[in-house]
């Protein structure tokens, strides 16, 4: 479920409430006084990690989840400025930049390393194979190496969280949106495995739905938008997900696409928020908060091969009906809903 951000603070005052109820009972005081002492051990047992944070790049989707693995760590103890200290350091979309940092991460030798993104693991998981190394967002780890077929990492340092999403319910979403479309625009980053690994997948799976795939490479962010106008008179409906070249760049890809009236499908929220039309995918924060689990489990002394890599692909929808206007359709979030055959949460309009 989507739960709001300030939960963990909606729920601490009602904890701290109980714990002051009954302080009158000289037994209950007693009980509580142990339990503090308690507490006190677990806090010193939690005191002085260090986790390091990286990711390939910054954009709105990935600070979410970078945000969702601190806050999620707090609620289980591991409070920055208290007990936690964070170095995030973004590779800016180079791939030397992330192999400087991975190098500068073993040097530092954190508790625990979180790397965020498909390019971000592969660097960090050459670099050490001693450091606890948990990945997420990555969408495709079989693909990146990091783990096999089997669900076994590659390296005993190495467990994750990816988000493998069905393809099939983002191609029913692309004929509900527009049902006319036949040819799917697909602007990707050949660098990131992950894109790489999708195309592949589109295009052994469109055909079935009777339509084909136009894919185009953007080796870099700046690319983006001259890649969609490549596009024109070629596709019906643009699609990208957990491309994080194309997401650093979407409002670039929303210009072109809102001039040639073109519906962009996603698979994260921020992106239908930056002009995207819709979007069915994973709630990022969310995301963070379940790999933060994994990551706590790592400081508390668990080792990452006693950790199974797994899978968060529980979907929502995201509209904006003002977007998809710009881009030339009608959407009505009740039926579009409905219509996919999906488990997805509650369909959410996006805020724009």
């Amino acid at each position: 479920m989507n739960l709001p951000r300030n939960k963990f603070a909606q729920v601490m005052p009602a904890m701290i409430a109980v714990a002051l109820m009954g302080c009158n009972d000289s037994a209950k005081s007693t009980d509580t006084a142990e339990k503090s002492s308690n507490q006190a051990v677990k806090t010193q047992e939690k005191a002085n990690k260090k986790v390091a944070i990286s990711a390939i790049v910054e954009h709105p989707s990935l600070n979410d989840i970078r945000l969702g693995v601190i806050d999620g760590l707090a609620s289980l103890g591991y409070k920055t400025g208290e007990n936690l200290t964070i170095n995030f350091q973004s590779a800016q979309g180079s791939m030397a930049t992330a192999g400087q940092i991975a190098k500068q991460f073993v040097a530092d030798n954190p508790d625990a390393i979180v790397a965020i993104t498909t390019p971000t693991a592969q660097s960090l998981a050459a670099a050490t194979s001693s450091i606890p190394l948990v990945y997420t967002a990555v969408s495709d780890p079989v693909a990146a190496k990091l783990i096999d077929e089997n669900n076994q990492a590659k390296q005993a340092n190495i467990t994750g969280l990816s988000s493998q999403l069905p393809l099939e319910p983002q191609i029913e979403l692309f004929s509900k949106v527009k049902p006319e479309a036949k040819r799917i625009g697909f602007v990707y980053s050949p660098g990131e495995a992950n894109s790489v690994a999708i195309k592949n997948q589109l295009l052994e799976l469109l055909p079935k739905y009777g339509m084909t795939l136009v894919d185009v490479p953007a080796n870099r962010s700046s690319d983006v938008g001259d890649a969609t106008r490549s596009l024109a008179g070629k596709v019906d409906l643009l699609y990208t997900s957990l491309d994080n070249g194309v997401a650093s760049a979407m409002e670039s890809m929303v210009q072109v696409a809102n001039e040639l009236k073109i519906p962009v499908i996603t698979s994260d929220e921020f992106s239908v928020r930056r002009g995207a039309t819709a979007a069915l995918g994973v709630n990022d924060y969310d995301f963070g908060l379940a790999t933060a689990k994994l990551v706590a489990q790592v400081l508390d002394g668990k080792k990452a091969n006693e950790i199974s890599p797994a899978v968060m692909n529980e979907l929502t929808l995201f509209i904006s009906p003002k977007h998809a206007a710009a881009q030339g359709v009608t959407v009505d979030l009740t039926k579009l809903q409905d219509s996919i055959n999906v488990d997805t949460m509650p369909a959410r309009q996006a805020q724009n």
